[in-house]
């Protein structure tokens, strides 16, 4: 066993040791296991939801996705900082109901909100669906990692079963709790290595701290600007959009327990004061990609790219430094997304009321689905992963029920909602997976006009109807009008 996987595993396993040490009493409730009993202040609150920006997408597949489509992959920085500055007046708003109400999960603020069992059990099964293959993305990266960090003289299945069943059993002993501690270590050691990589890479290829891009700049600057195609400028934006939407209005599910877990408005408003520091760390593997291009060409893995460089810039130890960090960017969003799943489950599809129940039941659900998800990994990848480009674009689709509760007046009505959100999901599971394509933009955005046109020609329908019977016209009967004439 090399170098560089003997830290790494040691490293896998120090996580999982730090999401064990999270627990510091029983864990007894859904309150206190998904959400902490809502006493996060504003740093933990801060690393759990900055925690979401660093994962192996942002590590790996950035770098991947420059290689592929060029500046086109930028979309993915500015949308975050600017749907800051709508959350920092929305955030708020959902902690204070949820505190109110007890929520704890996104479709209980929907059922709640809306009366509707039937929108939290709707919306509740949609989110699972579209996280499950975010879920499988986290496994399969992890052992993308372990393979590539070792130069492919290690199989990362093997690896990627002991860490996810560490994980899964750190978030059942440990809750929300194991997930802020693991989020600590994986933040501080990912920004160290960013910080290094940065320096380490492009000195090591091109001699300099440019990253590459005096050399793109003179040989190939089509990769400098967004091109008109497929991925071209109306892609650009309205992929920009639907995600600056979607996260504005937290659409993913997994999102709202750092939110609900704060122990004050304050401590909402105060993280998101400071969470664009990590769009700017963001930026890094992205002209890192860049640099793979200069250093590797166009027809590359770009998804392997980072590794690869950093296996030939860093001396073995440091390597598997490496290793661990991005291992920490598999594992701990893994747990964030069980957190999630587990309460939408067992609060709003098998709508549990007994605490004792619902928490054994969750318990139960954990260790399911994480297996499920491991399984579904290992054996066919490309089950959950073809469904990976609906995990956006369909979670975006809750985004007119959330927003209307927070900034309408007039509360719409259920029917409206369930139509929209059910309008919605099917235009983009049509252009994503179907021959027939939309207009060439983001299938998230497709869906979202469809849905808010359907929500508005049943919400009329179901107000003149309602204004009908308020207000019946009265017509004079075959009688009366005899005698007039």
């Amino acid at each position: 066993m090399n170098v560089t996987l003997t830290i790494g595993i040691l490293g896998i396993v120090l996580i999982a040791a730090i999401g064990f040490w999270g627990r510091r009493q029983p864990v007894k409730d859904m309150g206190e296991w998904a959400v902490a009993g809502r006493r996060f202040g504003v740093m933990t609150t801060w690393i759990l939801q900055a925690g979401e920006t660093f994962t192996t997408f942002t590590f790996l597949g950035t770098v991947g996705l420059v290689v592929s489509l060029g500046a086109s992959a930028f979309y993915c920085i500015p949308y975050i900082p600017l749907a800051y500055i709508v959350m920092y007046w929305i955030a708020p708003k959902l902690w204070r109901q949820a505190k109110a109400s007890g929520y704890v999960t996104q479709s209980d603020f929907l059922r709640g909100n809306y009366d509707s069992p039937a929108l939290g059990l709707l919306s509740a099964v949609f989110g699972i669906v579209f996280l499950l293959p975010y879920l499988q993305l986290q496994i399969t990266g992890l052992g993308l990692i372990v393979k590539a960090a070792t130069g492919g003289a290690f199989d990362g299945k093997l690896s990627s079963i002991v860490a996810f069943v560490l994980v899964i059993a750190f978030v059942l002993w440990s809750g929300l709790h194991g997930v802020a501690r693991t989020s600590y270590f994986k933040d501080v050691l990912m920004i160290i290595v960013m910080l290094v990589i940065s320096v380490a890479i492009p000195m090591h290829f091109n001699g300099g701290i440019d990253f590459g891009m005096s050399t793109i700049a003179a040989e190939m600057p089509q990769l400098l600007y967004v091109q008109n195609g497929t991925y071209g400028t109306w892609w650009f934006i309205t992929s920009m959009a639907i995600s600056m939407i979607g996260v504005m209005f937290y659409a993913l599910p997994h999102n709202w327990p750092a939110v609900m877990a704060s122990n004050s408005e304050r401590a909402v408003r105060r993280n998101l004061i400071y969470l664009p520091i990590y769009s700017a760390l963001a930026s890094i593997p992205m002209l890192l990609g860049y640099t793979a291009i200069v250093a590797f060409g166009i027809d590359q893995d770009g998804d392997s790219a980072m590794l690869q460089m950093a296996s030939e810039a860093l001396p073995p130890w440091a390597m598997g430094v490496v290793l661990t960090a991005a291992a920490a960017t598999a594992m701990v969003p893994s747990a964030a997304l069980l957190i999630a799943i587990a309460p939408l489950a067992v609060n709003n599809v098998f709508m549990i009321k007994d605490e004792k129940k619902k928490f054994a039941v969750n318990q139960i659900v954990v260790v399911v689905f994480g297996l499920a998800a491991l399984v579904l990994a290992l054996s066919m990848p490309n089950l959950l992963g073809n469904m990976l480009l609906l995990t956006f674009s369909g979670s975006t689709q809750v985004v007119p029920a959330i927003a209307a509760v927070l900034l309408l007046k007039r509360k719409l009505d259920k029917a409206s909602v369930i139509a929209g959100l059910c309008a919605g999901v099917f235009v983009v599971i049509l252009f994503t997976f179907s021959p027939i394509h939309g207009p060439d933009i983001n299938t998230g955005i497709s869906g979202l006009v469809v849905n808010i046109l359907v929500i508005t020609l049943v919400e009329t329908v179901l107000r003149l109807s309602r204004s009908a019977r308020a207000h019946p016209e009265t017509f004079p009967d075959d009688t009366s009008m005899a005698a007039r004439v």
